[in-house]
Formats: C-alpha cells, structure tokens, sequence
C-alpha cells in the first residue's frame, strides 16, 4: 500500500458526461450535442487545438460555485465554452490520469485557465470567479464517440508526462 497515492486512485463513484458542447468557431456560440465523435485532434465540429488541450471539461458542481461567487445563480455552461460537463467526479483529483468516457479515452492534462473574456461574459468579477473553477484540458489518447449520460471513469494509473 503506497498511502497517499492509494488514496489518490481512489474515487467514491464514476461522474457522469451531462452536456456536450462544440464550438464551430471562435467567438461563435456553442452547440449542445447528444452524441459527439472524438478524433486525435478533439471533438467532431469543435474549433478546439489538438494536443493537450483538443477536449476541455468543466465539474457541473463549479457552476453553481461561479454563480454564488457572483452573487447569482449558477452560470450557464455555455458561456464558459468548455466542451464537456460532468457531474459527481473531482475533476481535480485527475491530473495526468486517463479516463474513459463512452469509448474515447481522455488524458486530462493540466488546468484550463480562465480567458480575460470571461469577465465580459460573465460580469465584474468573472474572471476571478472562475479561478480554481474553470476546468481542465485533456488529450484525446483513444478516439471514440461520447454520449450524453456516459460513466466518466478514472482508470488505473497515472501518465507522468501529463503531471
């Protein structure tokens, strides 16, 4: 037993994948999906980069903690253009781990910071409201499709080029 790092490897239940979101291009809205194809270089119609940072995702949980942190309701998942949106799993927890969600395998693989944007969509404060909370990248390692409502599952071991 390795202690903390047991503990790390641990979850108390797989997430969930609860919005698909691309971005056809920049500035322009996104759009919600049910299902998506995945490609090494990120999600099908989305504008994204490939490599570390071809699929973003944002906790559901963080949307609500934007909102309060504005002194509103929860933000619209939209507004931060993250791609996807999962609920019940500590997106923190996985840095430089692989998940499998549908039949895409994902590396997340560092923090995605907030752009100086988010202060006009979101309002005074925006910007430092979403610092902690704005989500993570991740590299497409197995492509695949994902579906809304798909397990996010943590799968064992960690990939040490991502840490």
């Amino acid at each position: 037993m390795n202690g903390f790092r047991d503990m790390i490897e641990r979850h108390a239940q797989p997430g969930r994948l609860i919005r698909i979101l691309t971005r056809p291009e920049r500035l322009e809205p996104p759009v919600a999906l049910d299902r998506v194809a995945v490609a090494q270089s990120g999600l099908a119609g989305d504008h994204g980069r490939a490599g570390k940072r071809a699929v973003t995702l944002v906790q559901a949980e963080h949307l609500a903690v934007i909102g309060a942190m504005l002194g509103q309701g929860p933000v619209a998942a939209e507004t931060l253009r993250r791609n996807l949106v999962v609920a019940g799993l500590n997106l923190n927890s996985l840095k430089g781990r692989r998940v499998q969600i549908g039949s895409a395998v994902l590396l997340i693989t560092g923090i995605c910071a907030p752009c100086s944007r988010m202060e006009a969509a979101l309002g005074h404060g925006g910007y430092g409201a979403m610092r902690g909370h704005g989500g993570w990248c991740a590299q497409v390692i197995v492509p695949g499709q994902m579906t809304c409502g798909d397990v996010v599952a943590p799968l064992a071991g960690t990939d040490e080029s991502a840490r």
